[in-house]
């Protein structure tokens, strides 16, 4: 994972970590993840998203988009954008600063080991540091199940 400076899990109050195989290719698997517009259909803790500037319906280097998150309203920005193999964004909001990578492997033919992580920073991050660790692990885990279903079962 290429972090920010400053957002490596060694510097961060939280950190999450969640994988998973999933039986597809990764242009699949990416097609889905990248079309962020259509996360509220399919990923339940995201409760809406709205791309800014023109951007979208796909992430792409620089995108910039707000959503709600955790029942936090989320200002990113794609920072990493590496085709099929990585790609992270930023998150500011009230006390809190983070960042969420994707990395996709392949393990075999039709079949992709996709590995999520998140550090976060910030006020709220040192008061709610264990709950916020559990939420994350728990929704992550949920976000890849869903990014599993979709990529087996159509285009996006």
């Amino acid at each position: 994972m290429r972090w920010p400076t400053g957002m490596e899990p060694e510097q961060a109050t939280v950190y999450a970590r969640n994988e998973l195989v999933i039986p597809a290719a990764p242009d699949r698997i990416w097609r889905w993840l990248c079309r962020a517009e259509r996360w509220p259909e399919w990923y339940s803790n995201c409760a809406w998203i709205r791309m800014r500037d023109d951007d979208g319906p796909d992430l792409a280097p620089g995108t910039q988009f707000v959503w709600k998150t955790f029942g936090v309203r989320v200002r990113s920005q794609v920072l990493i954008y590496d085709r099929f193999a990585e790609l992270g964004w930023d998150a500011t909001a009230f006390g809190l600063r983070a960042y969420h990578g994707w990395l996709f492997e392949v393990v075999d033919a039709g079949h992709t080991r996709v590995i999520t992580e998140e550090t976060q920073v910030g006020s709220l991050t040192r008061v709610g540091r264990w709950y916020l660790r559990r939420s994350l692990l728990k929704e992550h885990q949920n976000w890849l199940e869903g990014l599993s279903r979709m990529a087996q079962t159509g285009d996006p």
